[in-house]
């Protein structure tokens, strides 16, 4: 319970931050282009703070923080007294008006750079994207990576982490090959390897795009060795102790816990024979693993966790710069972020990737509960991915979104007239609907992974 009211603090926390950046660039540019701002106002519903400003603007808080709003003065909407038109939205020229409609996207922009900037000058920690082992006959193996290399570059890109390769990476998917520059421990310098991803495809619940290729991060050492069992589990009711050293699962040996892992997963309900190390004695044991399903998979686990041992400080690094670099770093962050993204948008709509990858509000609690669990510059990394998105999704052509009111703009730009309310109600009609689709698939998405 915990856990979840952890997320949900900082599920509201991060979105109520991303819809005040948002909204605090339509309310400054109205301003500097002279429309009277009458509400700013953070959350939906019923105000539970409000104050008026000296600026005349009545500054809420409201009680459902699910976003926000700023209203402007519109002689649409409102009854306009004499001398208040030069102050009213829709009597700026159209320029004005799609400046004030774009400055939301791209203050949340702004505020990705400044938090990517905030990071880097804290400092980000990182992991060198060395090899660790290689799946036989994955699209790895037939590359010839081999254990202990590391990847310094995708394509043309340069990669210094394992972050930097999973974007690389999301970046190539729907094409025929894509290139790694390795390079050995003790080498230095980098050769190519040449990865055949025609039709490659993975799952993001189960796997990586790294692991998906068959190659195994050089990480945290993972033993086949008991270094926790859970009470009232079934490895607790098949008599496994911590400090229990597995050999034998069934007919196969033993020798990574992955092993061990993949045939409980594979056997719920099912009785197998174990055999451990316990000290110098050989111990038979009977272990039943529970079931449990996800997405309509069926798969077992016992409840014991493995000993870890850590990674060698040889392998981390800490990506800290000073204000001027930490600036260049962070826009070149962003700007990737931006890249990537509508890139996945475009294989999302091409079908490349599945709509089965759109997260909702359920999945971004988690994510904003994790980040936070970590620390100051995971959550600032979290804000800043999440305001890009929230940037990009806000420029989409539908009419109930800021890219939508900009395409009725630019259209009535080159016409030199607006586009008729008739038409602008079907087109709020249609993207309403668009929307509630995406959402629904979303939010089906977020309850499949619960």
């Amino acid at each position: 319970m915990g856990g979840v009211l952890w997320n949900i603090g900082a599920f509201i926390i991060a979105l109520s931050i991303l819809v005040a950046v948002h909204e605090f660039g339509h309310f400054w540019v109205a301003r500097r282009c002279g429309v009277k701002v009458e509400r700013f106002s953070i959350g939906f519903g019923r105000a539970i703070w409000r104050r008026l400003g000296k600026d005349g603007t009545e500054y809420v808080v409201a009680m459902i923080p699910l976003g926000g709003y700023v209203k402007m003065l519109d002689g649409r909407v409102d009854e306009l007294q004499p001398g208040e038109e030069r102050q009213a939205f829709n009597h700026k020229s159209v320029w004005a008006r799609m400046a004030i409609v774009a400055a939301g996207p791209f203050a949340n922009f702004i505020f990705a750079l400044l938090a990517f900037w905030l990071m880097f000058m804290i400092g980000v920690p990182s992991v060198k994207p060395v090899v660790g082992e290689v799946r036989p006959g994955s699209i790895a193996a037939e590359a010839r990576l081999e254990p202990g290399m590391e990847i310094v570059g995708v394509g043309e890109t340069a990669t210094r982490d394992w972050e930097g390769v999973t974007y690389a990476l999301l970046e190539r998917m729907g094409e025929s090959s894509l290139t790694l520059q390795v390079q050995q421990k003790e080498t230095q310098y980098a050769v190519s390897r040449e990865l055949s991803i025609a039709g490659w495809r993975f799952d993001p619940d189960k796997e990586s795009p790294v692991t998906s290729l068959g190659i195994i991060p050089l990480g945290a050492q993972v033993l086949p060795e008991v270094a926790m069992v859970v009470p009232k589990g079934a490895a607790e009711q098949a008599g496994l102790q911590a400090g229990d050293k597995l050999l034998r699962i069934g007919d196969q040996t033993i020798t990574h816990w992955e092993e061990f892992a993949r045939v409980v997963q594979s056997a719920p309900g099912q009785s197998l024979v174990l055999e451990v190390q316990r000290g110098d004695a050989i111990v038979p044991l009977t272990l039943v693993p529970q079931s449990r399903t996800t997405k309509g998979v069926t798969s077992g686990y016992v409840g014991v966790a493995p000993k870890v041992v850590p990674l060698p400080d040889e392998y981390r690094i800490l990506l800290q710069y000073g204000p001027l670099q930490a600036l260049w770093h962070g826009a070149l962050k962003t700007w990737d972020l931006i890249g990537l993204t509508f890139n996945m948008i475009g294989k999302l709509i091409g079908g490349i990737v599945s709509l089965d990858n759109l997260s909702g509000p359920i999945s971004i609690a988690k994510g904003a509960g994790s980040s936070a669990d970590y620390g100051l510059v995971y959550f600032l990394g979290f804000l800043a991915l999440i305001s890009v998105n929230l940037g990009i999704i806000n420029l989409f052509p539908l009419p109930v979104l800021d890219g939508g009111h900009l395409v009725y703009f630019l259209i009535e730009a080159v016409r030199g007239r607006p586009v008729s309310e008739r038409t602008q109600e079907i087109g709020f009609k249609i993207g309403a609907a668009v929307l509630v689709f995406l959402m629904g698939i979303a939010l089906f998405n977020d309850f499949t992974r619960l």
